[in-house]
């Protein structure tokens, strides 16, 4: 059976200059330090907002270079274009926080739909991904989730109902511009007690649009203990209704806010007892979706080797073709090269999820990349010895 070694630095870094990898080397190993994180992310959001010009060009020199694409669309292409010479993909995410109001959820629709024809007219980005509370009240999602007998999750208040509609309508035209464009939509989860609603939305836009091919995929936190039985549960209502059933396996972003709630609130906490209990129910996933690809489009977004490779030699075993159209692997720019090359090398589909926007309104989104680096056990300590030995390698060459 091929196997591939997630230790090929040749294949990880030979889109990287030496200056990229030095960046990269000092950016994760100033993250290593303990203290470092939790202060730079309470500090750093407050100097971007009073517009410290020196603290502006540090952070677009260091973290921002690291893991977002550029602060405009077209800021993208050349980094696209890179990449797709390593046959690595582009998942475009506008990368700014949602705001609320109604005109700030409209624009968030147009701008979600001009990604999607910018997309359409490159050679190198099949997906972009959305979040729904970029076009939906936080307030609204809430309630509904907390409804979720009524219609549409709906109390009977005709204000709700409308604004309901108007999310219903917004979700519709990003999918309809997808369906048009041949572009999928990744939609990101949301936390626990704004997601019910959005997991019903998604799948009426999965009825309409995923007839013959998946379009619109939902987000599955597998961190989440009740995840593995809902992914179940919606392969069952896809079969019934006879749509392809598209779903981003991620193991979860919230964890520590969920928890925090749930004790504060009262409740049991929704996330899983030990990190053991995450790895199973991922991979129990990871294990359905491959079983189920006549009615089922997996996206394995991780930086698991582990589950990467389990994935690939579940594919092996089964003896479906690395490149499988209805199964597709992605990480987070600036992260885990060593993954994602060394599957596209083997030839898998693969790709790198890529925000863009302004440094300012990106932040929020960069904060949480570093939260995250430190949080994975082992995530920053395993790519600063990657990128050490890649720098050492190439010093010896020259």
């Amino acid at each position: 059976m091929e196997d591939i070694s997630f230790d090929n630095i040749l294949n990880a870094y030979a889109y990287k200059s030496d200056k990229d990898l030095k960046r990269s080397r000092f950016l994760f190993r100033t993250m290593g330090y303990p203290l470092f994180v939790p202060a730079a992310t309470r500090i750093t959001p407050l100097l971007i907002k009073c517009n410290v010009p020196a603290i502006n060009k540090i952070v677009s020199n260091t973290i921002f270079k690291q893991f977002v694409g550029g602060e405009t669309l077209e800021a993208t292409a050349p980094l696209a274009k890179t990449l797709g010479k390593y046959d690595v993909k582009i998942v475009l995410d506008y990368g700014i926080e949602a705001k609320e109001g109604e005109d700030n959820f409209e624009q968030a629709t147009e701008q979600f739909i001009k990604v999607i024809k910018y997309a359409s007219a490159q050679p190198n980005i099949p997906f972009i991904s959305v979040k729904v509370s970029a076009f939906a009240s936080a307030e609204l999602l809430k309630t509904l989730n907390e409804a979720p007998r009524l219609r549409s999750g709906v109390h009977d208040h005709e204000e709700e109902e409308a604004a309901w509609d108007r999310v219903s309508d917004r979700m519709y035209r990003i999918c309809e511009a997808a369906a048009q464009a041949g572009i999928g939509v990744w939609v990101d989860a949301e936390e626990s007690w704004l997601q019910d609603p959005v997991d019903r939305l998604l799948i009426e836009m999965m009825e309409e649009f995923n007839k013959e091919k998946a379009v619109v995929y939902n987000t599955i936190q597998l961190y989440r203990h009740d995840r593995l039985n809902f992914l179940q549960l919606s392969h069952k209502i896809a079969k019934e209704r006879g749509f392809i059933l598209g779903i981003k396996l991620v193991r979860g972003a919230y964890m520590d806010k969920e928890r925090t709630r749930a004790t504060q609130r009262g409740y049991p906490s929704p996330i899983q007892a030990t990190k053991e209990d995450t790895d199973h129910d991922f991979d129990a996933a990871i294990s359905y979706c491959i079983n189920n690809l006549d009615s089922i489009a997996v996206i394995i977004a991780s930086h698991n080797e582990a589950s990467n490779l389990f994935a690939t030699h579940l594919l092996q075993s089964r003896g479906l073709p690395n490149n499988h159209p209805r199964v597709h692997f992605s990480q987070l720019y600036g992260m885990s090269d060593n993954i994602t090359f060394n599957l596209a090398s083997a030839g898998y589909s693969v790709s790198k999820y890529l925000p863009f926007g302004p440094l300012k309104d990106v932040i929020p989104y960069l904060m949480r990349r570093a939260q995250e680096n430190t949080s994975i056990s082992g995530q920053t300590g395993r790519e600063l010895s990657l990128i050490k030995r890649e720098i050492d390698r190439r010093k010896k060459l020259s």
